[in-house]
């Protein structure tokens, strides 16, 4: 069993945590030599993930953690541009909640004038 602390201290790592129906979200799993940027998109475009929810990044070496889905999402919606295809169905939620697509909306009210 490999681990997922980077061999190299100062790599940044890749995780997706992938919501898997009646088991509930997880963080998956990746090789060690493949949880970069790189691997994760290659990754969502094949369709390795069932429902991926977020992507979180972290460097041990110098001491942070942050949500990298924004910047996934961005590259995938490049990438499927560059290569005139759609994405693929299971990403939908995914990208629509990061690119702020299809987000609800309180419409004002109605307000009485001269009353």
């Amino acid at each position: 069993m490999s681990s997922i602390v980077p061999l190299r201290d100062e790599q940044d790592i890749y995780l997706v945590e992938d919501d898997r129906g009646a088991s509930g979200p997880v963080w998956c799993e990746a090789p060690v030599l493949g949880n970069d940027f790189e691997a994760v998109v290659m990754d969502l475009l094949e369709g390795n993930y069932q429902c991926p929810r977020r992507v979180a990044v972290f460097n041990i070496a110098q001491g942070w953690v942050r949500d990298a889905s924004a910047e996934v999402v961005h590259e995938l919606r490049r990438r499927c541009d560059l290569q005139l295809r759609d994405i693929l169905e299971a990403l939908h939620a995914f990208t629509d909640r990061y690119e702020g697509r299809f987000a609800d909306v309180q419409l004002p009210l109605p307000i009485p004038i001269g009353i």
